[in-house]
């Protein structure tokens, strides 16, 4: 009979080797140092075998409670291994089961932030409700006393995403010929409405030039002072910002080349870096002291800054939720970069939204480069003559 002691302590050898334990409880431990937990039981007069686990995953305590349970089942004539078989296949024709599939699949596009906010979105709202059931037989009324939870809670934004995600996982049921259908379609007009609204940001040349005074300004901690001061000259995503690691810039050919896994479509991204951007960052670098991230956070540096941090330092600032966020530096680039006149699509292509038809994504992105790397120069220069609080004048676009 095992002990713990006699568990933690087993040696790998040249060869595998049990060490038993009672009523057909064994562990193998493997010439690699793998301890496995393996149950040997008989039923309709045949011997058979089954995993139990790895040590120390399951303590000796765990897999006694696991063969004990396996016991029961042989002794109501159950096949424990069938069983298991039986409850894998349930598991794949579940909510559950085919929503984490899917979820895996969409790693290879997505990036780790955005994969953790569905995982998170189907944790919490649909799991605990429909999770265990086969997927083939949920009703769209089923779906919708969840997302009902979810309005309750004053979520009225998130019952709609949540609903979206749901429809998401039910076509890949039904693309993988576990399902009929995506029941959450009909559930379209079933929820509150809500009313869009952009993330907050001043777009009026006058207040961009005193919201530039105030970050230049700034008088907190040299980091964020920074993080600040480039947020608004490459206007990409906070998540995109806060996570930049040094090994992604090209200092001597002013790029900036965001890989694919960070950005939210799992499109690379290349930012042209205008002179003061640069300047910026060579002002970082000594700051840096070799860590792997532009902005780490104040408690390691092997982790990016909050994803708060911006957003704090502006309400420090004075700018309310309502005047200002990280994320609407890119509504600001966005509004008076298209008021000036610049192509939309060079816009578009800087602020790295889709383009569907990827032969032509990948044809501008090649062809209108000199195009991007002119705009965000004209857009830095913009920017610091409203700081300087020069007379407001329109960019001038460079010609083609």
């Amino acid at each position: 009979m095992l002990n713990d002691t006699r568990v933690r302590s087993a040696k790998s050898r040249d060869k595998a080797f049990k060490l038993s334990d009672e009523r057909g409880l064994f562990l193998l431990v493997m010439p690699t140092g793998s301890r496995l937990w393996r149950l040997k039981y008989r039923i309709n007069g045949r011997e058979k075998l089954i995993s139990l686990g790895a040590y120390p995953d399951v303590t000796l305590k765990r897999a006694r409670e696991k063969r004990d349970a396996a016991r029961r089942l042989i002794a109501d004539g159950v096949d424990p291994s069938v069983q298991r078989q039986a409850e894998r296949a349930a598991l794949a024709h579940s909510f559950e089961g085919v929503a984490k599939e899917w979820l895996e699949l969409q790693t290879k596009s997505l990036a780790p932030e955005t994969i953790s906010i569905l995982s998170a979105r189907l944790d919490s709202g649909l799991y605990p409700y429909i999770g265990s059931r086969p997927i083939a037989a949920i009703t769209a009324q089923e779906v919708l006393a969840a997302l009902r939870r979810i309005e309750a809670r004053g979520k009225h934004e998130t019952a709609h995403r949540v609903r979206a995600l749901a429809g998401r996982v039910f076509r890949y049921a039904v693309a993988t010929g576990r399902a009929q259908r995506d029941v959450a379609a009909d559930l379209k007009g079933a929820l509150a409405p809500v009313k869009s609204k952009n993330f907050a940001s001043v777009t009026d040349p006058v207040r961009v030039g005193e919201l530039m005074r105030a970050i230049h300004s700034y008088s907190g901690y040299p980091v964020t002072a920074l993080a600040l001061k480039l947020a608004p000259l490459v206007f990409v995503r906070p998540g995109e910002l806060r996570g930049a690691e040094w090994s992604e810039f090209d200092l001597d050919n002013a790029e900036w080349r965001i890989p694919g896994e960070r950005m939210k479509m799992g499109e690379p991204h290349l930012v042209p870096l205008s002179r003061q951007a640069l300047a910026i960052l060579r002002e970082l670098q000594p700051l840096a002291r070799g860590g792997r991230y532009l902005f780490p956070s104040l408690l390691t540096r092997d982790r990016p800054m909050s994803n708060n941090t911006i957003n704090a330092a502006l309400r420090r600032m004075g700018y309310t939720t309502e005047e200002q966020t990280g994320h609407g530096f890119r509504s600001m680039a966005s509004t008076l970069l298209n008021e000036q006149g610049f192509p939309p699509d060079v816009i578009e292509l800087q602020l790295a939204h889709t383009e569907r038809n990827k032969v032509r994504a990948a044809y501008n992105k090649a062809q209108r480069l000199p195009e991007r790397r002119k705009m965000m120069q004209a857009w830095a220069d913009y920017l610091d003559r409203l700081r300087d609080g020069a007379q407001v004048i329109p960019l001038r676009r460079q010609p083609r």
